[in-house]
């Protein structure tokens, strides 16, 4: 029971609306169809943006009033001293998907998962552009904008549905669904039923999936990293390698490809 004697569910409540106040920031910023100004590569290829930075300043301020014992892990800003000995933790992508976000596009969303012992307990998505928030609590389901989600049941990869840009070589068997640029929404799809298997092969950042993860694993998908292993969150070294997110019989199928793959681009 996170945060001394207040449960999952008393601590959903204001962090929803927590969250719902980063996306109104958010879309303060944004504008549909339109590249904004005030964003620059902090490193070659990953965008940052002066929303990601004020949004990832509301969030720190308001959940640490929430849960003031709980370590604090975002994407955009240093950690708590000691984060990872914390038995709680705040897993943060201020906005996954920043490329979608700075281009006027609707594929982002506000990311929050809080961590116990490091599972994640509760997690949010709010992406206001499309007008979706979705939540899980373990152990309760997961809902987007009140409605109860559940995978589909896929079961080959043969005409799975995965969110890409382009299909070719091994992957011509898929079937290709919109992708938004960000992980978590593309986690997400697979949790409402609108793709079958996500994937992931590069290292990346707990905070990308942390709340996304439990989302579709709480619709009843199958959430590891590329190597097919689970995921343990508030590590001290906070990195993932890869993803893989699926229908339960394709996310099976999909590990030996995946794996493969995955293996060449570590280097193992």
């Amino acid at each position: 029971m996170p945060g001394s004697d207040r449960s999952d569910h008393d601590i959903l409540a204001p962090l929803l609306e927590i969250a719902d106040a980063a996306g109104a920031l958010a879309m303060r910023y944004w504008t549909p169809d339109q590249a904004m100004a005030g964003h620059w590569e902090k490193r070659p290829g990953e965008l940052v943006s002066e929303a990601d930075l004020a949004v990832d300043a509301l969030l720190r301020d308001r959940l640490g009033a929430l849960l003031p014992e709980a370590g604090w892990l975002s994407e955009e800003s240093a950690e708590t001293m000691g984060r990872s000995d914390r038995r709680l933790a705040w897993i943060v992508d201020p906005i996954d998907g920043t490329r979608d976000f700075v281009r006027g596009r609707r594929g982002w969303a506000v990311s929050v998962a809080l961590v116990d012992a490091g599972v994640a307990r509760i997690g949010v998505l709010v992406a206001p552009a499309r007008a979706e928030r979705w939540w899980a609590v373990r152990g309760s389901g997961a809902w987007r904008n009140g409605v109860r989600l559940e995978v589909g049941r896929h079961a080959t990869l043969s005409g799975a549905r995965v969110p890409l840009d382009h299909m070719g070589g091994i992957d011509m068997d898929y079937t290709m669904v919109p992708k938004p640029n960000g992980i978590a929404l593309r986690m997400a799809m697979v949790a409402a039923n609108e793709a079958d298997l996500v994937a992931g092969l590069r290292p990346g950042g707990e905070w990308d999936i942390a709340a996304a993860g439990l989302i579709a694993q709480e619709a009843g998908a199958i959430v590891t990293d590329a190597l097919g292993e689970p995921v343990i969150y508030n590590k001290p070294e906070p990195y993932v390698t890869g993803v893989l997110c699926g229908v339960p019989a394709v996310h099976q199928a999909g590990l030996v490809r995946v794996r493969a793959r995955a293996l060449k681009v570590r280097g193992g």
